[in-house]
This record gives structure tokens, sequence and C-alpha cells, in this order.
């Protein structure tokens, strides 16, 4: 061996060496969160920090099981937190390089009195568990040139001993379905299948932000309501995982009404009342905030009208891993039903079925009994399944109801129609019935969240994301008349800005529920439906005359040569007029509601919490978009604006909301 081969083998030496002594440098963090009671909290978001800077975070699963590794050998504090549970704090967390800390986490539910966040000491044991295991990682690659594609097949060749005694297989002693792998951040126990998508197919439609725009050259904005929830949910699984979301996987206007405002209900005949706020722009003082509200009618759950409901279950393979939370979610509308609702059950895979005639919710353990009994497998023909729930839905149609299909799915609709105009075209025919429709997303990995919007927005209803079951409980039980029943159709919004205040204006979000200026007066137009209790905001940013800006410079045109830029006079005290249409649900016809906007001074801007809380999910919402308009944003200005005007927060979603902003800006 002459001298150059000996320096290379010395360097090989000391580079696997270096390699080994750095991987053995790290541990690991496992345990199950509980209530008081003992009960798992599935979906709480367990962070593991240092000098309060995250290191680690994970959710927990459906036993409120998490893992954190691999974590570099040191002392932590492990925070838990979780809505509707008091946070979570353990500091003097050790762990040691390639052992595996055991730690199991209580946490107390609000209805227990405590302080917010509760400190406690971890103690370490005296005794460590033994930790035999080694971890290991299969890619996805790999699992595709095996020839069998079982857990246990997979487990067998990378694990080690794998015996069969005639009933079951055994990997390192334990039974084939005790033993439990992680596939992609999801706890796969037994012999379960891989997943039929390992790799990440989740598809979101592009989104385009809407401009600065003059009232001389465009005086109308028309828009239509949106009182979708999905992308906020959706974006808390992907910070709770670890992960920033994709740009597109955000729509501000769906972030800003996650949450509840306290907004006047209508005194008239009006199925909803309307109300303006104006206000400095936070992450842009010399502009202007202007804020819309329509706050819908509630009713008592007692006084709702009796429902016909469609449970349509996408009980596919892509659907294993979540099948429990749909079944768990629609446990917890069955039981807010009254005798005098139904409910039929059809479920998709490869093919379609009816597993439950419409029932009685006077039968709710025969109900509950049908949800138990579904299984996943299969591809997914979401056409078929849609087709038949209609059929079902419009046979036990209730006058004067509410006849309703419920769509649980992850999207992936991969047999039959399957392309997104077909199946938008066959809704908008079936929506004809007067049957409406709501889509729940579960889900991840392939998750076609641009499909399902599609099929909620053209099937007259709503689209909630459900990543846990405090998500369920809110959409389904909380929010249930909301969710289940239409109060107006149909519901459009158009805006006519005055040039003499206004030298520019943009409205945030709902890029793609903008509608043609001729569109606010055709009733042959769909728009969006409201429902009981539901509130509605939008938010246009303003530039109001005199203020020099960024924005209008970059955006100067030359005099027009043809065209008249001058306006009519005389209304120095109006910013805007503002116009909506609804329908009544039974009704084709439209109905006209139009109200004039007010100039205020400076002096006179809303202080409202509301209104400044809104304004920092806007910017948290620009943030994660990285957006063009994001001025002087900053997360640290998002935790500030929001915990200053937290307000009463009854269920927690606002301190919610602020851990996520501290997990995005660790994550950025």
């Amino acid at each position: 061996m002459n001298k150059k081969e000996i320096l290379i083998f010395c360097f090989c030496v000391i580079f696997i060496f270096v390699n080994k002594i750095s991987y053995s440098q790290t541990g690991e963090i496992q345990g199950v969160v509980k209530d008081e009671n003992k009960e798992p909290v599935p979906f709480a978001s367990v962070v593991l920090e240092l000098d309060s800077n995250m290191v680690a975070g994970a959710p927990t699963d459906f036993d409120g099981y998490y893992i954190l590794k691999p974590v570099p050998a040191g002392i932590y504090t492990v925070k838990v937190n979780c809505v509707g549970f008091h946070t979570q704090t353990i500091t003097g967390v050790l762990v040691n390089a390639g052992k595996v800390r055991f730690l199991d986490i209580e946490i107390k539910s609000k209805n227990v009195k405590l302080k917010e966040v509760c400190v406690v000491a971890y103690k370490v044991p005296l005794f460590d568990k033994d930790n035999t295991q080694s971890g290991e990682t299969v890619t996805s690659d790999q699992i595709r040139k095996m020839s069998g594609r079982g857990v246990n097949s997979v487990d067998a060749t990378y694990n080690g001993v794998y015996s069969e005694d005639g009933k079951v297989g055994s990997i390192r002693g334990g039974r084939a379905d005790a033993n439990i792998t992680i596939i992609d951040g999801m706890q796969i126990q037994g012999s379960s299948k891989i997943p039929y998508h390992i790799e990440n197919t989740e598809e979101y439609d592009e989104i385009v932000e809407n401009e600065f725009v003059n009232p001389l050259d465009k005086p109308l904005s028309t828009f239509s309501i949106d009182v979708d929830k999905a992308s906020y949910s959706n974006i808390r699984r992907f910070l709770n995982s670890g992960q920033l979301p994709p740009a597109d996987a955000v729509r501000i206007e769906e972030m800003i009404n996650y949450f509840d405002y306290d907004y006047p209900e209508p005194k008239g005949k009006e199925p909803f009342a309307v109300q303006t706020h104006i206000g400095a722009c936070d992450w842009n003082k010399k502009h202007q905030l202007m804020m819309v509200n329509l706050q819908a009618k509630t009713i008592e759950k007692e006084n709702l009208p009796a429902s016909n409901l469609t449970f349509l279950l996408d009980v596919s393979g892509s659907m294993s891993y979540s099948l429990n939370l749909v079944k768990k979610s629609m446990r917890l509308l069955v039981n807010q039903l009254s005798e005098r609702d139904k409910i039929a059950i059809v479920v998709y895979a490869g093919a379609s079925g009816l597993v439950l005639e419409p029932t009685s919710c006077d039968k709710k353990q025969t109900i509950l009994n049908a949800l138990d009994n579904l299984q996943a497998g299969g591809s997914t023909a979401g056409g078929a399944g849609i087709e038949l729930a209609y059929k079902t839905a419009m046979e036990n149609f209730i006058k004067n109801g509410n006849n309703r299909i419920i769509l649980a799915t992850d999207g992936d609709f991969n047999v039959g129609i399957s392309n997104d105009d077909a199946l938008v075209k066959l809704i908008e025919e079936k929506r004809k019935s007067g049957v409406f429709l709501s889509v729940l997303g579960f889900g991840s990995g392939n998750y076609k969240d641009s499909k399902m919007e599609k099929l909620a927005d053209h099937g007259n209803g709503n689209y909630a994301y459900i990543d846990n079951l405090m998500e369920a409980q809110k959409v389904l039980v909380t929010e249930m008349g909301g969710t289940l029943v239409t109060i107006a159709k149909d519901v459009k919004i158009q805006i006519e800005f005055n040039p003499e205040n206004v030298i520019s204006y943009k409205l945030i979000g709902y890029e793609n529920r903008i509608l043609a200026d001729k569109d606010f007066n055709d009733d042959t137009k769909d728009a969006g439906e409201l429902g009981v209790g539901h509130n509605v905001t939008a938010f246009y940013e303003i530039i109001p005359n005199g203020v020099k800006s960024k924005f209008l410079q970059e955006r100067e045109v030359n005099d027009l040569k043809y065209q008249e830029t001058n306006f009519q006079k005389g209304f120095s005290n109006e910013l805007a007029t503002i116009k909506l249409r609804y329908k009544n649900p039974k009704e084709d016809k439209s109905k006209l509601i139009q109200t004039t906007i007010k100039t205020v001074s400076k002096e006179n801007y809303t202080e409202n919490v509301d209104f400044h809380f809104a304004s920092a999910v806007i910017e948290f919402g620009m943030l994660l978009r990285n957006s063009y308009f994001k001025n002087k944003s900053s997360f640290k200005k998002v935790i500030k604006l929001a915990k200053a005007n937290k307000g009463e927060d009854k269920e927690g979603y606002r301190v919610e909301f602020i851990k996520l902003v501290n997990l995005a800006k660790n994550l950025k």
C-alpha cells in the first residue's frame, strides 16, 4: 500500500468513526399523552424545546402515542398542548445518547381550573427501560421492489427474526398483530398493507394573489362568499407535523373565517346582518383596512328542521389510516341528532354500495353499529358513490327539511368519473334536486384539496378538513347548524369604491371566488351558501387618496387618450357602496341589500378586538405564502398583535393560533 492509499484509508476510517460518534450522540423520546381520566388524548401537539427554541415536534396518534427522534443528547423542555386542554410544560427532561426516554404525560382539560400553563419538573427514573430496538428506515423505492407488500413481510426483511407458527408470525418474539411499524409518520399495527401512496401526491389549486387596482379602472369588486374553513385546519396539520404548508394550501379568507367573531345578529326579516369596520392596516400604517362582516341568524338545535342525511364514506385503500377518525367523527354527529332525523350510509371503494338503508335516529345503535363495521380497502370509485348517494337522498327527500349528503374522503378518486371537470358537472346537475352537499376532508400524503373544494362549492355546500377529533367536535357538534342547515344560498357581494377617497384597493383572499361584475345580477350564476349561525368576514386593503405607496408607483400607467379619467364628485363623505344578493334556500330569485360605507378619520378608526385579531390572521397567512404584499409583517408582530387581541377565547382557538405562529416562526 503506497502513501496515498494509506492516507485515503485513514481518512475513510476517521470519517466512519466520526459519523458513528455523531449518530450515537442522539436518542429519542416517546410515550403516551393522557387526560386526567387516564384516557389517551389523540392529536395533541408535543414540542421539544432547548433554550426556548423548538428542536422537534410531533402530534399524538389515535392512542395518544407520540415519538420524537432523533434528539441530540441533552436536557430539554417538553410542551404539550391540545384544544380544550391546559398546556403542560415539563422541564429537565434528560435524553441519553443511543437510548429511548419513555415519558408519559398527563394534561388537564379546561374543565379543571388551573393556570393556563402547568409547569412540572421531570424526575429521571432510577432504572430506564431496556432499548432493544435498532430502528431502520426503508424507502418507498425499496418497498416497491419487494415481492411482499405487507408490513410484516417488510419487517421480516429488515427487522430480523420472523417465524410462522401456523397462525401468527412473530417479529423479535412479539405477535405479528402486536407489532407496530411507522410509515410516513403513521402508525401501522399488525399485518396491514403498505399504504397505496407512500410519496406525497397532495393537490392544491394555484392561487394568484389579488393586486391593488385603481377604482377609475375597475370601480367594482365582485365575489362569492366563502364559509369553508378547511385551509386553516390543514395548515395546522402541516405545522404540527413539523412542516410549513405549501403556499397554495394557504387560503387567507378561510383562515380568517375559521374563528368566531362577536357580530350582532340580524333584527329584521333578513337572514343575516351586515357590518363594516375601518381601521389602520397593521403591516402598512399608511394604508387602511376595511372589514365587511355577515352574521347569519342562529336557531336553537331543537328548532332546526328535520334532517335527511346520507353519509357518503370513502372506504378505499387510501383511507386505511383515516377511517377510524371518520367513524369517530360521524359518531359525534349521530349522537347530536334527534328522533325526527334519519341517516343512510353509502360507501365506495372499487364499487359503491348502500350499507345502511335510511334509518331513524331513534335507532342510533343500529347506525353506530353500521359505522363500526366499516373497513377500508380497494381503489376509489368516487363518481359512482356520488350517484348512489344522491339517488338515496332524493328517494327519501323531506319537504321543508334539511336534505344533505355528507361526503368524507381524501378526494383521491381513481375509478370511473374522476377528473375535476366531470365531477363538477355531475355535482352541478345533482344540486338541482334540492339536496345540498357538505365535504369533510381527511388524511394526508395523497390529499386532493383542489377536488374537494370544487365539489363543495358547486354542490351548494361547505368544506372542512378534519385533522383530529377536536376539529370534528367543532365542525359537527359546536357548529352543527352552520354545517348542516343553509339559510341563504348564492350569496354574492359587490362593492363600488369611491375614487374621490380611494386611489387603490385590494381584496384580501377570495382569489378563487372572484365573479365577473355582470354575474352579480345574474341569478343563474352559482355562489356561496350561508348556514345557521355562520359568520363571514372579508377584508380590503385600501390606499387612501393623497397617500404615496410603492404599490402605486409600480402600477402607474400613462394617461389614456380615449377614456375619461374624471369622476362624479359630491360624495366626499362616502368610501364605498356595498351591495349583497342572496336567495332563500327554496327559491331561485335573488334579493338585494344595499348600504353605504362612510369615510372614517384616523381618530375614529376601529379599535375592535376582533378586527385586530383577524388582522393578525391575515399577516400570518401572508407570511406563510411569502406574499409580495406582506410589507413589514413578521411572526413576532403577529404574535404580539394576536396576544393583545385574544379576547375571551372560550374554546381556546385563539391561544392555539398563537402557538401555531410560534411553530411556524421556528420552522422558518
